[in-house]
């Protein structure tokens, strides 16, 4: 099942439900890549192998092709968050419960950007929108455990993958380089981290693009009045929006999280940074090959994490580290409850 760009623009133009709907999920794409893509560019950034302008340019492009190859060879992701919650019942309570956990995405990612923490959206999605599931069936009957216990083996293994990757692949390059002057490896790894920082901008796209595609075709089939997302195919115009959107919010907003990401956690030089962004690719394949939904955000950082702590583990700013943590933690309860209350009060109101 999937839906047409002439037929999408044709509901979107006589369903004010819709409408309200493509904003909202657009307005949290958009933040997602303000608070969350950044991420896949930072290191390059911060070691000057890439300028800002050309690594979000290569982002948007990167991000894209994640979305488009990632979606045609394997969507388990998109079918595990989609299948986390049940929002079956009546259509327009549904609808209403949908917008009520978007909108509750967008302020807590925001609050999170305007402090400069880098935030799980992934995170913030699957609380949001279980939040919503519980207000709309007044209990835990609106969550799958089943799907839903996924997201806490993300969590373990992207933290522990996450890390121990970082630490290896670190001391693997150390070791094949360590004959070779530190000082003629500059340019070589200048350039490779354009290639790593492309790699963490495809997967990226592949991960949290189906998450969020998802949820738009979701959104559609509810406004169309229907429950069955189990043959949902997810078209090529979506893609190409999400993508668009996602490029614009890094722009807009990238620079914040890449300072707090790249800079202020651990300081990297130029053959580092590469470590990072491969160890933070390879983690995230793995998890898209497995269905297993996992944070950009999350999986960055720990490799950060790991390449810092393969040098010694004071090179790691452990005051940055535990605020991210905190967020991390928090991200659940915090926009779950948003999710929650939202939905309940525009049950009443709507």
């Amino acid at each position: 099942m999937t839906i047409s760009f002439t037929e999408f623009l044709t509901q979107l133009f006589t369903t004010p439900s819709l409408l309200i709907t493509v904003v909202l999920t657009l307005g949290v794409v958009l933040v997602n890549g303000g608070t969350d893509a950044p991420n896949a560019i930072a290191t390059c950034v911060s070691t000057r192998a890439l300028a800002p302008r050309y690594a979000i340019l290569m982002a948007a492009a990167f991000n894209f092709l994640g979305v488009c190859v990632m979606t045609a060879v394997n969507a388990t992701v998109a079918q595990t968050i989609f299948s986390m919650v049940n929002f079956s019942g009546d259509t327009h309570q549904a609808l209403i419960a949908l917008c009520a956990a978007l909108i509750s995405i967008v302020v807590w990612s925001v609050t999170a950007w305007a402090s400069g923490i880098p935030t799980s959206e992934s995170h913030a999605l699957i609380a949001g929108i279980s939040g919503a599931a519980i207000a709309l069936h007044n209990g835990f009957g609106g969550i799958n455990g089943a799907e839903w216990v996924k997201v806490l083996y993300g969590l373990l293994f992207s933290t522990v993958l996450g890390f121990s990757m970082g630490w290896l692949v670190t001391k693997a390059v150390e070791l094949l380089f360590a004959r070779v002057d530190r000082r003629k490896t500059i340019p070589f790894f200048k350039n490779a981290q354009i290639f790593g920082g492309a790699a963490m901008a495809f997967m990226h796209g592949a991960q949290d693009g189906q998450k969020f595609m998802g949820v738009f075709m979701l959104g559609i089939l509810l406004t169309k009045g229907q429950m069955d997302v189990s043959n949902m195919q997810i078209p090529l115009w979506m893609m190409l929006l999400c993508s668009l959107v996602m490029s614009l919010g890094t722009s807009i907003g990238g620079y914040r999280i890449i300072k707090s990401v790249g800079m202020d956690m651990v300081r990297l030089e130029s053959y580092q940074g590469f470590c990072a962004d491969i160890a933070g690719a390879g983690c995230l394949l793995i998890s898209s090959l497995t269905g297993v939904p996992v944070s950009t955000t999350h999986t960055k950082t720990t490799a950060i994490m790991g390449v810092g702590a393969s040098r010694r583990i004071s090179a790691v700013n452990w005051g940055v580290v535990k605020d991210m943590a905190l967020s991390w933690v928090l991200v659940f309860p915090g926009c779950g409850l948003i999710g929650f209350g939202l939905t309940k009060l525009f049950l009443l109101l709507f």
